[in-house]
């Protein structure tokens, strides 16, 4: 992609990423963050704020593999709760590995 551009085409933005410009347009409704202008003709033109939020999107789903509800959570900031019984079982497991590293340690 050129660097002094303003506007970039759903194309370009598309081939940055390797996505179609049909699942660019299908992000487009289900996140409130990709929210590209549009020309009279009805072309999208993504500025700067929105190939990174398109960016943002495709690193959740594609990259962490995320759902599409799990990163729409992720993107507004909503941290699930961990249950308590995991809670629990996570900090047995560190107790558990705590305790290894000391005798490993005092056998050195």
């Amino acid at each position: 992609m050129e660097l002094n551009k303003v506007y970039y085409t759903i194309g370009e933005v598309a081939a940055k990423f390797g996505v179609s410009n049909s699942l660019l347009r299908y992000w487009e409704s289900e996140f409130e963050s990709i929210k590209p202008s549009k020309n009279k003709r009805g072309d999208r033109r993504y500025a700067e704020k929105d190939i990174e939020a398109v960016s943002e999107v495709f690193n959740l789903l594609k990259g962490k593999g995320y759902t599409i509800e799990g990163a729409r959570k992720e993107l507004k900031g909503i941290v699930r709760a961990t249950p308590v019984k995991n809670d629990n079982l996570l900090r047995e497991k560190l107790y558990q590995i705590r305790s290894r590293l000391n005798d490993l340690e005092k056998q050195l």
